[in-house]
C-alpha cells in the first residue's frame, strides 16, 4: 500500500520488532516484544485477551522461523477490490508471499450464502493442504467453529470475531473500531460547517453498531450540539449492505441534501458510492478499514476523503502467518487498538492537518484511560 503520509497510528512505534519466538503456543499477544499488558478496557472481548503488540515501523518485518513451511488458505467474506476491509487483509497475505509463505488459495463467500457453502470452502482449503487458515469476516464463525474442531492440527484465524476463543487452535483478531471511530467522530464534528453529520452502516449488526457508538460519541465530543443522521443500508441476514455501492450512494445523497455535510461510511464496499455522492455534492466523506484516501482516484472522490478509520487487519494477518513460520501459532483473542496502533485515522490529503493537535488530545486521552469510548449504542 502506498504511504504518501504516514498513518498516525504508525507514529511511535518504530522501535517495535516482530520476534515471535517470544510467544508460546498459547499466546495472547500478537508479535513480539510479547507484551502483558491488559486489552484496552472499552475493547469487548469473550475468553482470554490482550492487546496486541503494536506494529513496526515497517509493518511487515522479517519474519522467524522458516516461512516456506507456512501452507496459506484465506477465506474472504466477499470479492478483493473493495478498497477498504478485504483489500487490507489481502495486502497482508502479498506481503507474507513475497516472504515465501506458500497461499494455497483465496476463495470468496456469495452474498446470502449459508453457513454450510463457508464449511464447505474452509473444508476444501483444508484439503488442499492449508495448514494455516485465516477467515476474514464475524460470518464466518459457525462455520470455522466447526472446521477447526474437526482439524485440530491446523491452525485458524478469524477476523473480527472473538466467539471462538476457547477453541485451542483459532487466534480471533479483533479490532477496538470504536476508538478510531471516535476519533474520526471528532474531526467530522470539527470540520462540519453545518453542524450536521452523518453515518452509515453496511449491515445492523452488533459489530458495525460498535463503529456507529464511536462515531456519534465523538462527534458529541468534538461539538455537544451536533445533528448526526444514522443509517444502515441493509438488515440481518441480508449482508449485501457491504457490497452495494448504489444503496450507500442512495443514502449518503439523501443525508447530504438533508443538510449533513460530512458523512462516516462503515460498509466496506458500499462506500465507494459514499465517495461518488460527496463528490457530486461538494462535501466529505470518511472512509474505514483502510487509508481510502490513498486507494481512491480523483474521479472516484478522492479530494472528498477527509480522513479514514484504520484498523491495521493487514498486520493482524501478517502476524497470524509469522507466528505459524516462528512455530508459535497464535490462539486465544488479540485486541488491536489505539495503544498498540492497531487501529487510528489517516491524515493523507492534509484535509484534517489543522485539526490533528486536537485528535491526537483525544487519542492519548483514550489510550490512558480517561475517555472511556461506548462500545455499544444506548
Amino acid at each position: 500500500m502506498l504511504r504518501a503520509r504516514h498513518l498516525t497510528l504508525i507514529a511511535g512505534v518504530a522501535a517495535a520488532a516482530l520476534v515471535l519466538s517470544a510467544c508460546s503456543s498459547t499466546s495472547s499477544t500478537t508479535a513480539a516484544p510479547s507484551s502483558s499488558a491488559a486489552p484496552s478496557s472499552s475493547a469487548a472481548t469473550s475468553g482470554p485477551a490482550t492487546s496486541a503488540a503494536a506494529p513496526a515501523a515497517d509493518l511487515f518485518p522479517a519474519m522467524t522461523g522458516d516461512p516456506t513451511t507456512v501452507k496459506l488458505g484465506m477465506a474472504y467474506d466477499g470479492p478483493k477490490g473493495d478498497r477498504s476491509f478485504t483489500d487490507s487483509a489481502a495486502r497482508g497475505v502479498t506481503a507474507a508471499t513475497g516472504k515465501g509463505v506458500k497461499l494455497v488459495a483465496e476463495l470468496a463467500a456469495t452474498v446470502g450464502e449459508a453457513d454450510q457453502k463457508k464449511v464447505d470452502r474452509l473444508s476444501q482449503l483444508v484439503d488442499q493442504g492449508a495448514n494455516t487458515i485465516i477467515a476474514v469476516g464475524f460470518d464466518y464463525a459457525t462455520a470455522m467453529g466447526t472446521v477447526a474442531k474437526a482439524n485440530p492440527k491446523v491452525h485458524f484465524a478469524i477476523v473480527d470475531d472473538n466467539s471462538l476463543a476457547k477453541v485451542a487452535n483459532v487466534a480471533s483478531l479483533t479490532f477496538a473500531a470504536e476508538q478510531s471511530s471516535f476519533l474520526v467522530g471528532v474531526a467530522a464534528a470539527l470540520k462540519s460547517k453545518s453542524a450536521h453529520v452523518g453515518f452509515i452502516g453496511g449491515v445492523n449488526t452488533p459489530l458495525i453498531q460498535t463503529f456507529q457508538a464511536g462515531f456519534d460519541a465523538g462527534a458529541k465530543a468534538g461539538k455537544a450540539s451536533i445533528k448526526i443522521d444514522d443509517k444502515y443500508i441493509t438488515e440481518p441476514p441480508d449482508f449485501s449492505g457491504f457490497n452495494a455501492p448504489d444503496k450507500g450512494e442512495t443514502i449518503a445523497k439523501g443525508m447530504y441534501g438533508g443538510g449533513a455535510d460530512v458523512v462516516y461510511s462503515a460498509a466496506g464496499g458500499s462506500g465507494n458510492g459514499v465517495f461518488k455522492a460527496a463528490l457530486a455534492g461538494g462535501k466529505l466523506a470518511i472512509g474505514v478499514d483502510s487509508d481510502q484516501y490513498l486507494l481512491t482516484t480523483a474521479s472516484a472522490g478522492q479530494a472528498t476523503i477527509m480522513t479514514s478509520a484504520v484498523k491495521n487487519v493487514d498486520v493482524a494477518v501478517y502476524n497470524m502467518i509469522a507466528s505459524v513460520a516462528a512455530g508459535k501459532p497464535l490462539a486465544g483473542v488479540q485486541v488491536y487498538d489505539l495503544k498498540n496502533g492497531g487501529v487510528g485515522y489517516s491524515t493523507s490529503g492534509g484535509a484534517i492537518d489543522d485539526i490533528k493537535a486536537q485528535l491526537e488530545d483525544y487519542k492519548a486521552k483514550i489510550i490512558a484511560g480517561t475517555i472511556t469510548v461506548p462500545t455499544t449504542l444506548k
